[in-house]
């Protein structure tokens, strides 16, 4: 099946009075776009964007913001870092002898987390080939929380209409956080569950799609948002890992981890396999068990979603499955985040002072990674020389109220440091290997069959599509969008020159 005929995949302008039309929106606001090519290396930013971008504030809905759209962010988000910040957790934090290397996703713009990027990834590809019109479109961010977050952001910085639809469940910060950035609050779409209620938000979404002028940009069928994390995150958790490499010579990647979410940033573990030969491993809720066990459920590791698999997921490379409670994410955020829970690291496992500093970038679903990579390392018997890299997708003041209800529910008596002792000994330091399954092709072939149900049944997949995926040719052949898309930005900016006013 040609790249060209498949969703989101577009590579030749569909509709040149769309085409034009946004030519003309994004020159009157002097909207510039970054390549993806230069969101995977920054230092190919142009020198004028990047003396610009100095008196930006990074959460401004300001276009040149998109050019922050990276992992290269510094603590601050204003200055720009030669390795992706991350943090390297040690054994006294872990209890494992493998080095977990955590990416923080938190140094994003406009949202604190890397799901802007997917958005992004959705978005910049439809505006240049002519198949969103930003003067009459409204696009339609269907998520858990992080990704409709960042489609909101990007579709107001590139003066687009954007409506976001998550579940009523969700944090709170999530919802003040949106009710600052969206244009009416009825862009707000509250869908009926929690977490894992993902048909609802898909049924909601197909119900508002019966006005075309509601463009769904679907994170978890959207072949760019693969493509994105593929190119962009791959490679900068390469250069990650590098950078560690050179430190520890004898280093070698014996795993990625990513809670499967829409399956956006799993695709960066198709990278780090291809140029390191690591596996890659799913996380997901112990209490949704869909890849493990094609279960069912409720759970609250905010961001990952799940009780189906993402069409956009290469289940055929994925090598691991883990489940993770949301019970190990709810209580070790208590620890990670309050003072008595800091202490007890501190003082009884001498955690040292910058790890510790560092778990204010630590989020529900980046404890679910960690905790995972944590199983792996267990599972798998890996020792120092064996790192596992993955990400922090986004910072812990997404929490605070999911925090306190953590504490009036499970320590209506206080959080101190017996309480924090009392975690840390269960989901840390006495983590096993357990609910974690290494893939035979029997176990691939039961995931991959899984998706049927979703996405040929339910969303109109054709089956010959659908089957095509179980090829990695399948997944090789997506890749050509990319260098056609550079070149369509290229084209853009050029027809907007928005550039040349800087």
């Amino acid at each position: 099946m040609s790249t060209s005929t498949l969703g989101g995949l577009e590579t030749a302008v569909a509709d040149k009075a769309v085409y034009s039309r946004a030519v003309q929106r994004f020159r009157d606001a002097h909207i510039a776009l970054p390549t993806f090519d230069e969101l995977a290396d920054p230092r190919r930013i142009p020198a004028a964007v990047t003396s610009a971008l100095a008196s930006v504030d990074p959460d401004a809905p300001h276009p040149l913001n998109l050019f922050r759209v990276h992992w290269y962010n510094d603590s601050s988000r204003r200055g720009r870092a030669a390795v992706p910040d991350h943090v390297v957790l040690p054994k006294s934090l872990t209890g494992v002898d493998a080095p977990i290397i955590v990416a923080f996703g938190d140094r994003f713009p406009m949202i604190n987390a890397h799901k802007v990027l997917a958005a992004y990834s959705c978005l910049a590809p439809r505006i240049v080939t002519g198949r969103f019109d930003p003067t009459s479109h409204r696009a339609v961010w269907p998520s858990t929380g992080n990704y409709c977050r960042g489609g909101v952001a990007i579709s107001r910085i590139m003066g687009c209409h954007g409506v976001a639809v998550l579940p009523e469940g969700m944090s709170r910060e999530r919802f003040s956080w949106l009710e600052h950035w969206v244009s009416d609050p009825s862009d707000i779409v509250r869908t009926v569950g929690v977490e894992s209620n993902v048909k609802e938000i898909y049924d909601k979404c197909a119900e508002l799609e019966r006005d075309p002028s509601q463009v769904i940009l679907n994170q978890f069928s959207e072949y760019a948002n693969h493509l994105g994390h593929y190119h962009v995150t791959g490679r900068a958790l390469g250069a990650v890992y590098e950078a560690q490499r050179a430190k520890h010579p004898s280093l070698r990647l014996a795993g990625f981890v990513s809670a499967t979410g829409s399956a956006g940033t799993i695709a960066a573990g198709d990278f780090l396999k291809d140029e390191y030969g690591a596996r890659i491993v799913a996380a997901e809720a112990l209490e949704c068990p869909t890849l493990l066990e094609n279960g069912f459920g409720e759970h609250n590791i905010q961001g990952i979603g799940d009780k189906h698999v993402p069409l956009i997921h290469n289940v055929m490379n994925t090598d691991l499955v883990v489940a993770v409670s949301d019970q190990a994410t709810d209580q070790l955020g208590l620890v990670f985040s309050q003072p008595a829970g800091r202490a007890f690291l501190a003082q009884r496992h001498r955690v040292p002072r910058e790890v510790l500093e560092s778990l204010d970038g630590f989020g529900l679903s980046s404890i679910c990674n960690v905790v995972a990579a944590i199983k792996v390392a267990e599972r798998l018997g890996l020792g120092p020389d064996d790192a596992i890299v993955t990400v922090a997708t986004d910072g812990d003041r997404m929490y605070a109220s999911e925090h306190a209800k953590a504490l009036q529910r499970d320590f209506p008596g206080g959080f101190g440091e017996k309480e924090a002792e009392a975690v840390s000994q269960r989901w840390l330091y006495g983590a096993h290997g357990d609910h974690v399954l290494e893939l035979t092709e029997s176990d691939r072939r039961r995931i991959f069959n899984l998706g049927y149900y979703t996405w040929v049944e339910q969303r109109g997949i054709s089956v010959e599509h659908f089957n095509a995926r179980r090829e990695q040719s399948f997944w090789r052949g997506l890749r050509s969008a990319l260098p056609q898309w550079n070149a369509m930005i290229e084209e853009f900016n050029g027809q907007t020159g928005a550039l040349g006013k800087l």
